[in-house]
């Protein structure tokens, strides 16, 4: 096994402007819950700005914001398209982890950030804009991406991942991954274990997952705990951002790790199937990540996880992610931007999502949210 190293890929620094002669919109509190069970997983239906929000048809301004690798190939087709409309906006995402976006916004640096988790409450207070507002974007499955030669499927048990990313299963050939998968022959190649180096809500919400199917409330088997970072094995490599881990597994036999699903696409990764809280092994769809969205419980601050998520159909390791920003705006030209770009992603967004492979919110999910853009307070 390797030891640990320290890779740096370089992040997507995204700075999109493009052009075009049309301008205007697009067409297309914490403890009080409501169970989105019965909520239906189709995208929200077709909704004009002007019904929700008018936006100004002059919008001008420049947007900086950071945070979230997973999020961030469903932001660029949205920038994409909603620049392409609105010409005189400029938008640029410069990605580095779902930790970096939040403390970003914490120092007043980004006009929003981008988050696969929530803000802890100690850190509140460090919030110098004041209230924030989560606006959820999108929902998909966070990939158990892997590369062994010969093989082309896996299913994988909670308890068994648990193990491999603890470096106490060292081999592919081990027998409790040999148990999970007869018929498939298994190498006797070392596991390389790969996870992300900076502060990650994939991480957050991976750790998550492994902490309820089996931490210390079920059955003690991982014991790394959760959070957007974790103290992983010196005997493990990581990478930068979910695109750098793709990357890493990519380019080593006998690597595994945990990529969003846009990116394991992309690099044309192999993934397993994962045992569910029903007991059922799922492989990472679109349609799974919809399955567990609609298992989730929402908040009034439309909080919510999509983790370990109840039904036959649902995969295990959904992760939600958000775009959060200050409730009071402090520029008039960037708040009304700002709130222009989030009725896009929350209309006509969520009509491209699963062109670029995330699954769309369920639609009472999306009209709360886009009954939350009047919370937005533009000054004068």
């Amino acid at each position: 096994m390797t030891m640990s190293k320290r890779l740096t890929f370089a992040g997507a620094a995204v700075a999109i402007a493009l052009t075009a002669t049309a301008c205007g919109s697009s067409k297309k509190t914490e403890e009080t819950t409501t169970t989105a069970a019965a909520v239906e997983t189709t995208a929200a239906p077709e909704t004009t700005a002007a019904e929700t929000t008018a936006a100004p048809s002059n919008l001008s301004a420049t947007l900086d914001a950071s945070g979230s690798t997973f999020v961030k190939n469903f932001l660029e087709e949205g920038v994409s398209r909603f620049t392409a409309a609105n010409s005189g906006v400029t938008i640029n995402y410069a990605g580095g982890g779902s930790g970096k976006g939040r403390q970003d916004l914490a120092d007043q640096i980004v006009a929003f950030a981008g988050t696969d988790s929530t803000i802890k409450d100690e850190d509140l207070p460090t919030f110098k804009g004041g209230d924030v507002l989560y606006f959820p974007a999108v929902v998909a499955p966070i990939t158990v991406s892997f590369n062994v030669s010969g093989v082309d499927k896996l299913s994988l048990s909670p308890t068994t991942i648990a193990k491999i990313f603890q470096v106490q299963i060292t081999k592919w050939n081990d027998a409790a991954i040999a148990a999970e998968n007869p018929g498939v022959t298994l190498p006797d190649t070392d596991i390389t274990v790969v996870h992300r180096s900076d502060s990650s809500g994939t991480t957050g919400n991976f750790t998550k997952f492994l902490d309820k199917a089996v931490g210390a409330d079920a059955g003690a088997i991982w014991t790394l705990g959760t959070g957007s970072t974790v103290e992983w094995s010196p005997n493990t490599q990581a990478a930068e951002g979910n695109g750098g881990v793709a990357q890493l597994i990519a380019a080593t036999d006998g690597a595994i790790g945990y990529v969003d699903f846009a990116d394991a696409i992309k690099a044309g990764l192999k993934f397993a199937a994962v045992q569910n809280k029903a007991g059922k092994f799922v492989d990472a769809t679109l349609e799974g990540a919809s399955a567990a969205a609609a298992g989730a419980t929402v908040k009034d601050n439309l909080t919510f996880s999509a983790v370990w998520a109840e039904g036959d159909a649902a995969y295990p390791i959904t992760a939600q992610t958000w775009i959060i920003i200050y409730k009071n705006q402090t520029d008039k030209a960037k708040g009304e931007a700002v709130k222009a770009l989030l009725n896009f992603l929350l209309t006509e967004g969520q009509t491209f999502a699963k062109d670029v492979n995330y699954a769309p919110l369920p639609a009472e999910l999306a009209t709360k949210a886009i009954a939350q853009l009047d919370a937005i307070v533009i000054p004068a």
